[in-house]
């Protein structure tokens, strides 16, 4: 990344200050870690390449950072930001495109103290996290996402914003975390029915849960009819709280 501006905003989105603990996943040659050190308490940086790991140890000796080589998908998190229970722990991120999508819903599902989550992504997939119902980029990681977190579009960056290139545009995104569920609903029954919604998107409701939950039609006829639904509607324009009432009265 080569223009400070886009560094700029992600420090200043974050809302960093010295009681933050921030982990910062693939820091690479550690442009956005310096900003992270001059705005943060701690830095845990998690580095998959050995070798960029040990030139981050050696570029950030004596600094207040913890830099952690593995892979962030299997090293023990909890273990590790045990020791800064007094922090707010906060994710700050530029992620590798192919594992966005994966450690995202780790750390969301992890139960791990989040603050918020802010970091640059393909921007295809920020615009599937941040859409509104009814829209093409609205989906099961739309709903998955915002489950436990709601969902700010902080910057669109270009491709010269990098060196080399990448072939695609990126954005920076926040994830602010809830104190709690969104919804009361068994959070399996829910996906169940969002999943099944979204399998088959271009067909109807009725159509795709009688296909994906192996329901009988009359039944999520009656149920449609009970939370006030047209019996043509598809899962594409319903909102989170409408797919908790329709899993609760399906199940």
């Amino acid at each position: 990344m080569v223009d400070p501006h886009v560094v700029d905003k992600i420090i200043a989105s974050a809302e960093l200050s010295d009681t933050d603990c921030v982990l910062e996943i693939g820091p690479g040659p550690g442009g956005l870690t310096q900003a992270l050190l001059n705005h943060a308490g701690h830095v845990i940086a998690v580095e998959l390449d050995k070798q960029l790991a040990s030139v981050l140890k050696d570029m950030f000796t004596g600094q207040n950072i913890t830099i952690i080589q593995g892979d962030i998908l299997k090293i023990s998190l909890p273990e590790i930001l045990a020791q800064h229970t007094n922090n707010t722990i906060k994710v700050v991120a530029n992620l590798p495109y192919y594992i966005t999508t994966p450690v995202i819903l780790y750390l969301l599902e992890s139960g791990l103290p989040f603050k918020s989550i802010t970091v640059m992504v393909q921007k295809e997939v920020a615009k599937r996290m941040a859409a509104n119902p009814g829209t093409k980029d609205y989906g099961s990681l739309t709903l998955a996402v915002r489950y436990y977190a709601d969902v700010k579009l902080v910057a669109n960056v270009p491709v010269n914003s990098f060196m080399p290139r990448p072939a695609v545009d990126s954005a920076v995104v926040q994830l602010n975390l809830h104190e709690g569920p969104l919804v009361s609903i068994d959070k399996v029954k829910l996906f169940d029915v969002i999943h099944a919604a979204f399998n088959q998107r271009r067909k109807t409701l009725v159509n795709a849960l009688s296909s994906g939950l192996k329901l009988e039609k009359p039944h999520i006829y009656a149920v449609l009819a009970s939370c006030g639904l047209n019996p043509d509607i598809r899962g594409e324009t319903l909102d989170m709280t409408t797919f908790a009432r329709l899993a609760e009265q399906l199940f």
